[in-house]
């Protein structure tokens, strides 16, 4: 794709979380000026300190970038935080905070990709997840995704607006509270054991690679003023997982299961509809789970 100089310009919320950091290398590599805001002090002339929880720095930014395409991704996204205050201040305000200042200042504005979470379903009975249920969250992140999607509904006539329901993805970085940096983590350092919960569920671990090709296409689509799954319908055991941690790493490790981490009834199979994403662009299928935990544990080693 050949970038017009007069819009090329990406804004990412959130540039220095793990997704964050990924997208801008991968926006970067495909021509993109890339600019971002960060909580803490900025280190890259492109980022700019910014709480989005403040209308006048998030005015202050989008009028100085002046972005032609916005991946909102800030948010507090640990759902064991025990804030209510700081998740519905940061997931909603901030959310309310950025559209209306990109509202405002719609220069040559392509698209807004608002980035909430596959938890807004909550507990529904089925193995398979898609758009069109209505949404049943459990905890303080998933009610504020889900009120956050309300809030962005708003602005579907105002901007060109697309929200995604991002189900587990993993890669290289990522905090070792999530489960699959944990497990990698552990066969890095040729732990002998590791405590678990249920590692016969099964349930979607994407490549983060897959997640960002997703993004791209998302935002050079013509689809606007919807709600899709980032998902690719295929789950997998955490068993299955420790299974190929051991071959990479040629090492044997002993599963505890620790019943504090076992939640009760789990549902067995769950999954995200990819139907509507497929009709919207070409899912990505050059990723493997085999090669996702292998990028993982060579990068993980090499530090």
């Amino acid at each position: 794709m050949k970038l017009d100089s007069h819009s090329n310009k990406v804004l990412i919320t959130g540039i220095n979380g793990f997704t964050g950091i990924h997208l801008e290398k991968y926006l970067l590599k495909k021509g993109f000026l890339v600019y971002g805001t960060v909580v803490g002090k900025p280190t890259n002339k492109h980022h700019f300190q910014c709480d989005i929880r403040s209308k006048e720095e998030v005015e202050k930014v989008v009028a100085h970038v002046k972005p032609n395409y916005v991946i909102h991704i800030a948010a507090i996204s640990f759902a064991g935080e025990s804030n209510a205050s700081l998740i519905y201040d940061v997931n909603v305000i901030g959310t309310h905070n950025l559209l209306e200042a990109l509202h405002q200042t719609n220069t040559n504005l392509h698209k807004v990709i608002v980035a909430s979470s596959a938890t807004v379903y909550g507990n529904q009975g089925k193995e398979t997840l898609d758009e069109s249920m209505c949404p049943k969250p459990v905890n303080y992140y998933g009610i504020s995704k889900l009120a956050m999607e309300h809030l962005a509904k708003t602005y579907f006539d105002k901007l060109n607006i697309i929200i995604t329901r991002p189900f587990n993805y993993t890669g290289l970085g990522q905090a070792e509270h999530f489960v699959v940096p944990k497990i990698v983590s552990h066969f890095v350092r040729k732990c002998k054991n590791i405590e678990l919960g249920n590692i016969n569920v099964s349930r979607e671990f994407n490549d983060i690679r897959y997640v960002l090709d997703i993004y791209y296409q998302l935002m050079l689509s013509s689809e606007k003023s919807t709600i899709v799954n980032i998902s690719s319908s295929k789950p997998i055991k955490l068993l299955e997982v420790i299974k190929m941690m051991e071959k990479i790493s040629n090492h044997k490790i002993e599963i505890n299961i620790n019943p504090d981490y076992v939640r009760e009834n789990e549902i067995p199979l769950l999954k995200g509809s990819v139907e509507k994403l497929e009709s919207m662009i070409t899912l990505p299928d050059n990723y493997s789970t085999n090669m996702m935990l292998k990028t993982m544990y060579e990068g993980n080693n090499n530090d």
